[in-house]
């Protein structure tokens, strides 16, 4: 036994003590591998996946780093068949490459052809690929480049795809750091991304990712097409674009319900793309359509399914995800692994908060008591009505009340999910409410005038939960 902060446990969970000394130093060490579960007062959970350690070992994080890390920090012997379960795990990816051959071209190649038999003879691999070219090698269909990465990571051997990607249509992009300048982290994060073609970049909310998205962007200097949660954000990343590169407003367009401009640089909704009309995604042709040269996916752990299936087709396209976590509600975290492609950059929020980059959050939780008359109506209610009823409980709304009289003179930024609840906490605070009916022109002048200072509270629900800079 030592006195280290982590403690590494057989099911692959790890528990940070952060009241220990080492325990900054550790969290910065575990974060490449491990996703962080559940950060309450003094212990934080960590759980180390295959998915984890396949992204980190295509981060260029190899077996014997993470092993040596867990030796270190560990309270406690580390259980072996961890350890040689975290070895072999990371070993498997990179055993499976896809290349371009000059002349089969696509083609799946192996380090092992054990490997390659095994897979080669699942059922959903067959109608995948060609001939074998020898014992290391098969054809791949060119149209399965996105299915083949997706079935081989559900077997457990995820493909490195170094098949390379066409340019797309040129078009320059220069970055103005006129009155800024790029932070170390986002340049190293845009130049990761730019020297492996595909793949995501985890920052957390307020850290920059739309100027990492802007600097990949200048880097190609090819026709982009960028997918965002909403309208609100297309004219975000306008804005910034037009602030922070050499891009004009005419080489910007929006494609949203709105409007439908086709420019060098396209900004779209998702929600647009996935319309049906008769049962047709109708615009899900501005994807191949078009010779982008870059596709960014904003907020890729929000991505819908249409999208995936699209993206799945179009693999020789560089492809950039921007995100706060990986972790998805449907968990689809296996398909943006295989489709947009592996983490290639991920700093960890304190490291940002440590830098000043971001604010410090300090999270109080304050519980309060159903009044007589509401837990009567709790006890009598479906197990599925409770925990709305708690969660609108009269009692919130008073303390609500009180917190924001006492924080008078800061920005205060109330967000709920019930609507009535909102209407009614806008009512009593006297400030405006935010929610999906909200027009955007609305949107955007009640947020304008929030960052400001023009307006000190601002009562919003989940629509601003995503993409929303305040």
């Amino acid at each position: 036994m030592t006195e280290g902060p982590l403690i590494v446990q057989s099911d692959k969970t790890l528990l940070l003590d952060v009241d220990q000394e080492l325990s900054d130093e550790c969290r910065h060490a575990i974060a490449p591998f491990a996703e962080l579960e559940r950060a309450p007062e003094h212990i934080h959970t960590y759980r180390i996946t295959p998915l984890g350690l396949w992204n980190a070992r295509a981060a260029g994080l190899d077996a014997e780093s993470v092993i040596d890390t867990l030796l270190k920090y560990s309270r406690y012997s580390v259980p072996h068949a961890l350890l040689i379960d975290v070895a072999e795990t990371m070993g498997r990816y990179g055993r499976l490459r896809l290349l371009k051959h000059p002349a089969h071209g696509l083609v799946l190649e192996s380090s092992d052809r054990a490997v390659l038999e095994e897979v080669l003879r699942a059922k959903k691999i067959t109608p995948l690929v060609g001939k074998r070219i020898d014992e290391d090698s098969v054809v791949v269909h060119p149209s399965e480049r996105g299915q083949i990465k997706q079935v081989l990571l559900k077997l457990g051997w995820p493909a490195e795809d170094l098949a390379g990607y066409v340019d797309g249509q040129s078009h320059p992009i220069a970055l103005r750091e006129d009155g800024w300048s790029m932070r170390a982290y986002q340049r190293e994060a845009a130049e990761n991304f730019t020297h492996g073609g595909s793949g995501v970049i985890v920052l957390p909310c307020g850290a920059g990712k739309t100027i990492v998205g802007a600097a990949a962007m200048a880097m190609t200097g090819a026709t982009t097409l960028i997918l965002v949660t909403n309208t609100v954000s297309v004219h975000q990343w306008k804005r910034e674009l037009m602030a922070r590169t050499s891009l004009t407003e005419d080489e910007i367009g929006e494609y949203s319900g709105a409007r439908k401009e086709i420019r060098p640089v396209t900004i779209a909704t998702y929600q647009v793309l996935t319309t049906r009309k008769k049962g047709v995604y109708a615009h899900l042709d501005l994807f191949d359509e078009h010779d982008w040269g870059l596709i960014v996916y904003d907020e890729v752990h929000l991505l819908p399914a249409p999208i995936f299936r699209f993206t799945a087709d179009i693999q020789s396209r560089r492809r950039l995800g921007l995100t706060a976590t990986l972790v998805r509600e449907d968990g689809r975290e296996g398909d943006v692994f295989s489709l947009i492609g592996p983490k290639r950059y991920d700093a960890p929020w304190k490291d940002i908060e440590a830098q000043g980059y971001i604010a410090p959050a300090d999270c109080v939780e304050v519980r309060v008591a159903l009044p007589q008359a509401e837990r009567m109506h709790y006890a009598m209610a479906e197990p599925e009505e409770r925990y709305r009823l708690a969660a609108t409980t009269s009692q919130k709304s008073e303390v609500v009340k009180a917190l924001v009289t006492q924080h008078a003179d800061d920005h205060v930024l109330v967000i709920g999910q019930y609507l009535d609840q909102l209407d009614d906490l806008g009512a009593s605070l006297g400030a405006p409410v935010i929610n999906g009916s909200t027009p955007v022109k609305e949107r955007e002048r009640l947020f304008d005038a929030f960052r400001q200072g023009d307006l000190p509270c601002l009562v919003v629900s989940k629509v601003a939960n995503f993409s929303i800079d305040l």
